[in-house]
């Protein structure tokens, strides 16, 4: 039975970590048009040194080992198609983060793992050992 328990809190752990990742899915309806126009809009090219020169890109830029100017200078240098999927996943990404999920998911793991008796977090858990 001590082996059920462990096996369980362990899928569970499992199971609501993954349920924590984020997953996202978008579908639109593609015009001829946008399918075969190859030119970058003059804004992105700006928007996405505009981003790339915020403070807190460049400090995290930094912090891994690249020269922001090295960033930017890079951008210069980039096809126009290669600036548009960057441009695109810039608008892709959270503004606030999902750390709401995280610490919810990270509850119930210590909830659960208080009530298998695993751990002794909570004071208002009982144990079913």
């Amino acid at each position: 039975m001590n082996s059920f328990k462990k096996l369980t809190a362990s899928l569970l752990v499992v199971c609501f970590t993954a349920t924590a990742l984020p997953m996202q899915a978008s579908a639109a309806i593609v015009s001829t048009q946008e399918a075969s126009s190859s030119s970058v809009p003059v804004g992105e090219r700006d928007r996405v040194i505009g981003f790339l020169s915020r403070e807190d890109v460049r400090k995290s830029i930094e912090a891994q080992g690249v020269n922001p100017q090295d960033a930017l200078d890079r951008v210069q240098a980039m096809s126009d198609q290669e600036v548009q999927q960057l441009a695109g996943r810039i608008d892709q990404l959270p503004a606030g983060g999902d750390i709401l999920g995280v610490l919810f998911t990270v509850f119930i793991v210590l909830l659960v793992t208080d009530i298998l008796g695993l751990t002794k977090v909570f004071p208002f858990t009982r144990s079913v050992r």
